[in-house]
């Protein structure tokens, strides 16, 4: 029984999808001694893996190379090894198109290819976060084309991925340590998907249905994309009223209980807060239901690039300047503090407004050498300027004298900044990275 070869160890696991969610869990298995498989379309990534090179700043190549060298991971862009596989995982992106509805091109091309090999027996996990449904009504469908039935051929359950990029070095928080929900189309395919996670994971949360597990990602990120819209609408109330909004928050936050602290910025970004909870907006029509909150959400935080712009505004109009014209230094690009990740970032709307008014724009980001757009990261997003022009340059005194105003967009430690504030002449602070600066401070114009 496929149970009995988890628990011991003997059971062949499938990664479909080797990126940021990915990789990490490949990886993860193999170092507990499970035979793992990556599969991925892109021919550069599986030949960087087979180097020993790792692209994911979770999984450094002293991570990689030891379960490499084991022979228990390897990568391949030949999906036929699916069929040798007791353990399937779909772990590939989930984005939204041009129209902000649910892309799930990856998934039913993951899901095909399974199909196309599927033996009795398997076990199929989706950890792509999509909307309540999409396991029952995309996958089963396709998978149970062949002949074989769930629950009685083959297993098919959903466990939402909960990969935090940069976590492992700042919050401790692996996907070794973060509790799984799983959820199974039946029960035994619950039953043997919580036996998986249950080899590799310390805390299994097994939940009713598939559906509840969907949902229950989608929940998570919509908590936290309506509460930092309600402190992104609080900052521009505060800039408006004359108040220091960081000190109310750091005042609010003193409170033991009945309080959760959230912070503002230019803009949300990554894979999930600024995409996932659009996915349950679009299901929620079927239902003849309008997900207000999480709309009004997505308009308020959408809005944030527009105020960075108009705090860059007024900060050149303090020392008689103008946008246009003006040589802008972005400080991060990254859409988080100390990751390499581009997905969605705000800073990419930031430029495209900055140089639709005419200033001319260089960034400085130790993770991210070059601000490449043609990537998955922002795939479903059209742009209006060329963003190839966009250069890198070295955080240097020289470099911060030059401009006429530099913007923190993401606040990495890597940055010193009493150095930034000692040389740059204006420096707009979107993260509150300068709280603790005190020379300079008039120079400062915070978010």
């Amino acid at each position: 029984m496929l149970i009995d070869k988890i628990k011991s160890k003997y059971a062949k696991i499938g990664i479909i999808g080797l990126g940021y969610v990915g990789l990490p869990i490949a990886v993860s298995f193999a170092e507990k001694g499970f035979r793992v498989t990556g599969f991925d379309v892109a021919k550069d990534k599986v030949a960087q893996l087979k180097r020993g090179e790792s692209y994911i700043g979770d999984v450094p190549g002293e991570r990689l190379l030891p379960v490499e060298a084991s022979g228990h991971f390897r990568a391949s862009t030949d999906f036929s090894a699916l069929a040798a596989q007791d353990v399937i995982i779909i772990a590939v992106p989930t984005p939204l198109n041009q129209t902000r509805d649910p892309d799930l091109t990856a998934v039913r091309a993951a899901t095909g290819q399974v199909a196309r090999y599927l033996q009795k027996g398997q076990l199929i996990i989706l950890e792509s976060t999509t909307y309540p449904g999409t396991t029952e009504e995309v996958l089963q469908p396709v998978l149970e084309a062949g002949g074989l039935k769930v629950g009685q051929d083959f297993h098919l359950g959903f466990s939402p991925e909960r990969i935090d990029p940069g976590s492992n070095n700042s919050k401790g928080w692996r996907f070794e340590n973060t509790p799984k929900v799983v959820g199974g189309v039946t029960p035994a395919c619950l039953e043997v998907a919580a036996a998986l996670y249950s080899r590799v994971i310390e805390k299994v949360v097994p939940v009713s249905s598939a559906r509840v597990a969907e949902m229950s990602k989608l929940f998570e990120n919509v908590f936290r994309v309506v509460n930092v819209a309600l402190v992104n609408e609080m900052s521009l109330l505060c800039d408006r009223m004359g108040i220091n909004v960081w000190e109310v928050l750091d005042a609010a936050g003193t409170k033991p209980y009945g309080f959760m602290k959230f912070t503002p910025g230019p803009g949300v970004g990554g894979h999930c807060i600024p995409v996932d909870p659009f996915y349950l907006t679009w299901k929620a029509r079927e239902f003849e239901f309008n997900t207000r909150f999480i709309e009004l959400a997505g308009e308020i935080n959408l809005q944030m690039p527009y105020f960075v712009r108009e705090l860059t505004m007024r900060a050149l109009n303090s020392h008689r300047k103008s946008l246009n014209g003006a040589k802008v230094l972005l400080l991060g690009v990254a859409y988080k503090k100390d990751v390499a990740d581009l997905r969605e970032s705000p800073a990419i709307k930031i430029v495209e407004l900055l140089q639709q008014d005419g200033a001319e724009i260089t960034y400085s980001d130790p993770h991210v050498p070059e601000f490449n757009l043609a990537t998955e990261f922002i795939a479903g997003i059209q742009f209006h300027t060329d963003m190839s022009s966009l250069k890198s340059v070295e955080l240097t005194p020289e470099t911060l004298a030059g401009c006429d105003c530099a913007i923190i967009v993401t606040d990495h430690t890597a940055f010193d900044y009493d150095m930034i504030v000692k040389n740059a002449p204006l420096v707009v602070d979107t993260r509150n990275a300068l709280a603790a600066v005190r020379e300079n401070r008039e120079n400062i114009i915070l978010l």
